[in-house]
């Protein structure tokens, strides 16, 4: 019984005290607005005095020019030149605060012309502000430096360090390169990481690896055709099919291939030059290894006269064949006849030689030779090209002939 007279006790005070708060509702918006800025109406100072005294002060600083300033009941207005918006600002806030002013017009305008006396005072102000702080902060910068130079020099220790355990395990060149590139691009990481916190006190390694986590969305967007390659170049050195050394044939380029590092592979072509190839174009593109076997099989056409006996013609160009010295493995040489062309028999004549483009130029010489020789020696022609001419009219082939 106790409980429900308080329940009723504590509604019955509750609408009452709602029922006197929307019945005063000036009280609560007086209370909640608090109180207001008073305007004096005995001992207010003349415009005239306040006029002047705000004209003597703008005066005096010499930041204004073709000045006026007016008082009507302490609403002060200015109107004329400043030198600058800094200054301008300035005039209407000491006017704000004088006494018995109540608001300020300011119509005064920034001068547009430029002040080369003033700029230059405020580029020597920068510049001295400027060297000031690096003279501060130089002791750290050169402990920074020792840092990046010792990065250097620790980058190269550790991947050599790698390298020579590595290198008596057989492992591709290839494969020792991108060890030794992981490796150092790890040391100096920390090391630019270690160089930046002694440079700048207040960052710690966490934070600039959140200030690089935060911008390496942008840098990937801005920067993706490096990481692709940077990518595909960690690949190709993993276990992409050639290494230093071989030669390989893409996108129109043939040649040795002299480096290959995290961005892009060198390769020195046939006529000396030297290609720079992005990793991704040799990742994305075939790539023809020529190298990838000891040996390459090399066809030319040979052609001989249709009064030639087909067979003899076979055996005198195979034995011309496996006489050269660059040809490798004598049962490898195949001579097949292969078509009967306009003017001759031709045949395919094919051997196994070395796999490198100068050992083919060599021996597709050293064989052409012999064969030539050959055919020569055994009287049998190497025909060129016949071209018959058939008239219908005796006349003119009578008028030929003569």
């Amino acid at each position: 019984m106790f409980r429900h007279t308080t329940l009723i006790g504590a509604v019955v005070l509750a609408l009452t005290l709602s029922v006197n708060a929307q019945d005063n509702p000036a009280d609560k918006s007086e209370s909640e607005s608090g109180p207001t800025n008073m305007v004096e109406v005995d001992d207010v100072a003349a415009d005239s005095d306040i006029a002047q005294r705000l004209r003597r002060i703008f005066e005096s600083s010499g930041w204004y020019s073709s000045l006026d300033v007016g008082s009507d009941n302490g609403i002060v207005t200015l109107s004329g030149v400043a030198d600058n918006n800094e200054h301008r600002e300035w005039a209407a806030a000491t006017a704000s605060r004088t006494q018995d002013v109540i608001a300020v017009i300011n119509k005064l305008e920034v001068d547009a012309t430029v002040d080369l006396s003033s700029s230059k005072e405020v580029i020597a102000l920068s510049l001295d502000s400027l060297w000031r702080d690096f003279l501060v902060r130089s002791p750290l910068l050169i402990a920074a430096i020792i840092v990046l130079a010792f990065t250097a020099l620790l980058a190269k220790v550790v991947g050599w360090t790698l390298v020579k355990m590595l290198g008596n395990r057989g492992l591709r060149s290839s494969l020792k390169d991108l060890i030794y590139q992981l490796a150092s691009i790890a040391v100096w990481i920390l090391g630019l990481l270690t160089a930046v916190v002694v440079a700048f006190p207040g960052m710690t390694p966490s934070k600039a690896l959140t200030v690089l986590g935060l911008g390496s969305v942008a840098i990937g967007f801005a920067f993706k055709d490096i990481f692709e390659n940077f990518f595909a170049g960690i690949l190709i050195l993993w276990g992409y099919p050639f290494d230093r050394g071989d030669f390989i044939a893409c996108d129109g380029i043939t040649g040795k291939v002299e480096q290959i590092s995290i961005r892009n592979t060198m390769i020195r072509r046939l006529d000396g030059e030297l290609a720079v190839i992005p990793n991704a174009t040799l990742f994305k593109n075939n790539v023809d290894v020529l190298t990838d076997q000891p040996q390459r099989r090399v066809r030319i056409t040979c052609g001989v006269a249709y009064d030639v006996d087909v067979d003899e013609a076979r055996d005198v160009i195979r034995e011309a064949v496996q006489s050269c010295d660059s040809v490798q493995g004598v049962r490898t040489v195949e001579v097949f006849a292969k078509e009967f062309a306009d003017s001759s028999v031709n045949f395919e004549v094919a051997w196994w030689t070395g796999s490198k483009p100068t050992e083919v130029r060599r021996s597709r010489d050293v064989v052409v030779a012999a064969i030539k020789r050959a055919l020569d020696d055994a009287n049998i022609e190497i025909p060129f090209p016949y071209r018959t001419l058939t008239f219908k009219d005796a006349s003119v082939a009578e008028k030929l002939q003569l």
